[in-house]
């Protein structure tokens, strides 16, 4: 039995007491909500004190209620003079209970914000219970979440009732109030499954170093080892591949890259690449680019559809890259013509020149001609 059955039952010798076993129905109504008792009687408190100011005194006046919380009894003070008027009891009931209860809602609200607010950043259960205009609102067991928009993967479709697992992204105020917003976009999503599925994760031997994901397309995860001797992108992927197909099974299929770190800008450069093979890579520390030369058969492949693959591996890497098919810059490299240089003694040699010196050749020779033609 709740609170809801014991509620306020006051005499008119200007006592008020609660009517049946009060101390059993507050400690009960404190564990259904998860809020401690004395927050109740403060609830109760203010409940009664509501009442009273809108049926015997005025919104700005001082009193004060003590609430025996055993037996339920209270009496109304002003400055410090007992004023429980009688009949208080009949008419302040409905008003109480209102309150009272209005209170507890906002004060198990509250309960399970804190609670939730502990939670950001990682992953938890939800099950699809409604479609509200864009968003999608998940039921979390104890209360409600919101997911918007920008929040869903593009290729998933959300039915009612759907489990499954959602990355919580924080507390934002929403048209009514304060809301919990979750993800199935976020890296964070990727990070966690991972955690959960790889124990190396879990106890720290493995290190997840970065994630660029598309959600519902692709993601690259970067690992790395702190004990000598385990294989990083071995145990995310697991034996015949079990643990990271456990992931991108919860993920809709959406295509995995596990890479291995590396400090090396080129090395991490050409792994991030992946699935592609790489000849090598050149680092500008300057710009911050990478020069990278492939295969001409694994261009496509490095590229990605729609500059997908090279666009996570910037991304990932925090490099610019710029990727080229091996016979293609062999062309930008290959002589393209020759001059001849006059030396002492009126020897004459051949020297190769590429592109740029042959465009420096010609300017040089439009110049000359130039004052030539003047004279």
């Amino acid at each position: 039995m709740g609170l809801k059955s014991h509620l306020l039952g006051l005499e008119e010798d200007k006592n008020v007491a609660l009517r049946t076993e009060f101390a059993a129905a507050l400690n009960q109504a404190a564990a259904e909500r998860g809020v401690e008792p004395d927050d109740v009687l403060d609830i109760i408190k203010d409940a009664i004190k509501s009442a009273y100011k809108k049926d015997f005194g005025g919104e700005t006046e001082e009193i004060d209620v003590e609430l025996d919380p055993d037996s339920g009894l209270a009496k109304i003070f002003k400055d410090k003079v007992d004023v429980t008027p009688p009949g208080f009891g009949r008419i302040a009931a409905q008003t109480a209970k209102q309150v009272l209860l209005q209170r507890i809602r906002e004060v198990e609200k509250s309960a399970i914000f804190s609670e939730y607010e502990k939670k950001i950043g990682t992953i938890v259960n939800g099950m699809v219970q409604r479609v509200e205009g864009p968003n999608i609102v998940v039921d979390l067991g104890k209360t409600e979440s919101t997911m918007p928009t920008t929040e869903k993967i593009p290729t998933e479709n959300y039915r009612l009732n759907m489990r499954l697992k959602i990355y919580i992204v924080g507390i934002r105020e929403g048209h009514r109030g304060q809301e919990i917003v979750v993800s199935r976009a976020h890296k964070g999503l990727v990070e966690g499954l991972f955690k959960l599925e790889v124990p190396e994760i879990g106890s720290g031997i493995v290190e997840i170093k970065g994630i660029a994901r598309e959600a519902g397309s692709r993601s690259k995860v970067a690992v790395s080892s702190r004990q000598a001797g385990v294989d990083p992108v071995g145990s995310c992927v697991g034996q015949k591949g079990v643990r990271v197909q456990a992931v991108i099974a919860e993920l809709g299929n959406e295509k995995i890259d596990v890479i291995a770190y590396s400090d090396d800008p080129p090395r991490f450069v050409a792994a991030a690449l992946s699935p592609a093979s790489v000849d090598k890579v050149r680092a500008d520390e300057k710009t911050k680019t990478a020069y990278v030369e492939v295969p001409d058969d694994q261009l496509s492949l490095a590229i990605g559809k729609d500059g997908q693959n090279v666009r996570l591996a910037a991304k990932l890497t925090g490099w610019r890259v710029d990727i080229k098919g091996a016979e293609k810059l062999q062309e930008e490299e290959k002589p393209s013509s020759k001059v001849l240089t006059e030396e002492k003694g009126g020897d004459k040699k051949v020297k190769k020149v590429t592109p740029k010196a042959k465009k420096e050749a010609q300017t040089k020779t439009k110049k000359a001609s130039k004052k030539k033609n003047e004279k």
